[in-house]
């Protein structure tokens, strides 16, 4: 009976630990595009839903990183980062007239 009782407490806590994981996992997005959403939530207060352009490349050796968001609120930024720096470099999009 313990023996049940050990491996049914064993398997829960396994489901449990194995639930929390996938909650807590990032998302299918590459990771400076989660560093960016995080950003722009902390300074410009958007929730991405999308995003366009997104550019990755390399200049004098160093990592660039470029992509446009589309906040659930309209707004669009740009945002551009080359390594090493830690944080992009964002801009509002505003209306542009041809």
């Amino acid at each position: 009976m313990i023996g049940k009782t050990l491996s049914r407490a064993s398997f829960v806590s396994a489901c449990l630990f194995g639930l929390a994981s996938q909650v807590m996992a990032q998302s299918a997005d590459p990771a400076w595009l989660d560093e960016l959403s995080a950003q722009l939530a902390s300074e410009k207060q958007c929730a991405v839903d999308y995003y366009l352009n997104i550019r990755e490349g390399e200049l004098a050796g160093r990592l660039t990183f470029e992509a446009r968001a589309q906040c659930a609120d309209g707004r669009q930024f740009d945002a551009a980062r080359t390594e090493p720096a830690a944080e992009f470099t964002i801009s509002e999009c505003g209306v542009q007239v041809c």
